[in-house]
């Protein structure tokens, strides 16, 4: 068998070296884009329309229900780290999927016997009408609600923690071929969020509005259901990546403690001085030995010679020296995107919350769009969009700029960012518009459920549209961001900053509007700016406002922190001058 046939560092499902024409590439990657698009159909609509669920029909308050949300959402984000180490060090990022993927299975499970079964619901109330005293969801009911949503937060961490990390890995970094479709697939994986959320937001919220959240929750666990048959059945197509016998993640925490307790040794000005084994003894990927770089010194000292040490307490290779600096080089781009998913979090609660204010009608008064199926609307736009960038844009940039992804990941995450900011703006903007609309037809004090405002639900559209974009540059540049500058053996973990910044984004956005409510209690008649269920009486704008000043902020630290990073170094085995060209043309446009 010809070497060039294999694949390193990637085995079959029986533990054969994976061979190219064969394991992995554009096929195996299909069965990974159709299983996350099933699995958006099952949660995406989740993410938009629990807010009713919470309100209508277990009677949570309105922030309440919003901060249960975030929470929920927030969880959901937080647990894809502690799943991506499992996956990196011990399980590996299949089986982590799989396993996931049936926590998430009996989460919805839960959720749906509980819809179904009255007596495990407070008791329905006419929320219309204000003398009415609604009791809310307790006890042992709440418990079963607050088990089988974060059993679901569970599912879908591991699931997002393996799923997208498992698709890159169907793809070899160092073929420049290869390359480029690894670009498209993490394009494609947006593609096959929004088409899954396209069925989520429309059929899904209609069937959870109209016929019932039981069977919403019920189509729900379906869907996750064939993700798991479809996922399962690409098995004997796919590279594994192989499970390293050093656990990664105590590697590099191992340089931390070297460097600290090396700290008052004296470095030398030589790196060929520090500690590194000898390659040809080795029987280990070229990709496992990196070059020294001059970042964060301090942490050199991990890698000083010192006589009778042999402890990797104390002891660290540059290699591994050089991975931790990766990571810690990475951490100030990850905490520049968690403002991004604070101002998504409003999308998915408080304009929620505006619609239901909002004249739903769509071509005749009989048929009313859902409030939550406004997110449809920067999907199917998205839709339309990524295939033109994938197919028109990135060749045209790569062809400009000499680099395989068109644009730099650094670039991309940017575009993003200031798209957020515009989005705020405009959510501000509409919100001044919505409640002069009501203020001049007198209806500041109207219900929402039985008078909408003579004003579309359309206009909100502006604000998902905007973000919608952002969404496209910046969660899917941080993707391959991270993805290609993390070490080979932390691929899972490093794919998950971007949940993690998720997370902390919702985290951010609970404590955000009691931070808000709080200041300005005393400043308004409602005891807050959004304070109470009568949004039309809140300042929402004002809160806009305050999120779109803070992501101009928050854009103005990333080009600071953007332009000091330094791309990791990508080493290239392929022996042909032209690979080595493109790589080198890769580099330099990054560092630049």
């Amino acid at each position: 068998m010809m070497k060039a046939e294999c694949v390193d560092g990637k085995v079959d499902w029986k533990g054969r070296t994976a061979l190219k024409y064969k394991h992995g590439g554009l096929r195996a990657s299909l069965l990974i884009l159709g299983t996350f698009g099933l699995e958006n159909v099952a949660t995406l609509a989740l993410s938009v329309n629990l807010i009713t669920y919470f309100v209508a029909i277990l009677h949570f308050k309105v922030a309440d229900g919003a901060n249960h949300l975030t929470n929920f959402m927030g969880t959901s984000y937080i647990l894809s780290i502690l799943m991506a180490i499992l996956a990196d060090t011990l399980i590996g990022r299949f089986k982590i999927t799989v396993i996931s993927a049936c926590l998430e299975f009996m989460g919805l499970v839960l959720l749906t016997i509980q819809a179904r079964k009255p007596e495990l619901r407070p008791p329905p109330c006419n929320l219309a009408d204000p003398t009415a005293t609604c009791e809310e969801l307790s006890g042992g009911n709440k418990a079963l609600l607050f088990v089988g949503l974060y059993m679901l937060a569970c599912g879908s961490g591991g699931v997002k923690a393996g799923l997208p990390a498992h698709g890159a890995d169907q793809f070899e970094e160092k073929d420049p071929k290869e390359a480029k479709q690894m670009s498209s697939f993490f394009n494609s994986l947006l593609l096959a969020l929004c088409l899954g959320g396209a069925i989520s937001l429309t059929l899904l919220v209609w069937i959870q509005d109209n016929k019932g959240w039981d069977w919403g929750f019920g189509v729900s666990t379906i869907a996750v259901f064939l993700s798991i048959f479809v996922f399962v059945s690409g098995m004997p197509t796919y590279r594994f990546q192989t499970i390293q016998a050093n656990n990664a993640m105590v590697q590099i925490i191992q340089v931390y403690v070297a460097a600290v307790r090396n700290r008052n040794l004296s470095l030398s000005e030589d790196p060929s001085d520090l500690y590194e084994i000898n390659q040809d003894k080795e029987a280990a990927l070229e990709a496992d030995f990196l070059p020294h770089t001059n970042a964060f010194r301090c942490l050199d000292k991990a890698a000083i010679i010192q006589e009778n040490t042999t402890s990797p307490w104390r002891l660290s290779r540059v290699t591994q020296v050089e991975n931790a600096k990766t990571l810690l080089g990475m951490l100030p781009i990850f905490g520049c995107t968690i403002i991004m998913t604070l101002c998504l979090a409003q999308l998915q609660t408080f304009s929620i919350g505006q619609a239901q204010t909002m004249d739903r009608s769509v071509i005749s008064s009989s048929f009313k769009i859902p409030p939550a199926s406004l997110a449809i609307l920067p999907v199917i736009f998205l839709i339309i969009i990524i295939p033109i960038y994938d197919r028109l844009a990135m060749p045209f940039l790569r062809r400009l700029t000499g680099v395989p992804t068109g644009i730099t990941h650094l670039q991309r995450i940017g575009v993003g960012l200031i798209l957020s900011a515009i989005s705020m703006a405009v959510a501000a903007i509409l919100e001044v518009k919505r409640k002069a609309v009501a203020r001049d037809n007198g209806l500041l004090e109207a219900i929402p459920q039985v008078q909408a405002l003579p004003i579309s639900i359309f206009w909100l559209s502006f604000q998902y549209f905007i973000f919608g974009i952002a969404d496209m540059f910046t969660y899917v540049g941080l993707l391959e961001f991270f993805y290609s500058e993390a070490p080979k053996a932390l691929k899972s973990f490093s794919t998950c900053f971007l949940w993690t910044s998720m997370a902390l984004g919702y985290f951010c956005s609970t404590v955000l509007v009691k931070i808000v409510n709080s200041a300005t209690k005393g400043s308004t008649r409602s005891g807050g700016w959004l304070a109470g269920n009568n949004i039309n009486i809140n300042h929402l704008n004002l809160f806009y406002w305050l999120l779109s000043i803070m992501s101009l902020i928050n854009f103005s630290i990333y080009l600071f922190v953007a332009k000091r990073y330094k791309y990791r170094v990508q080493l290239n085995t392929s022996p042909t001058n032209e690979n080595e060209q493109k790589s080198k043309v890769y580099s330099d446009e990054q560092k630049n």
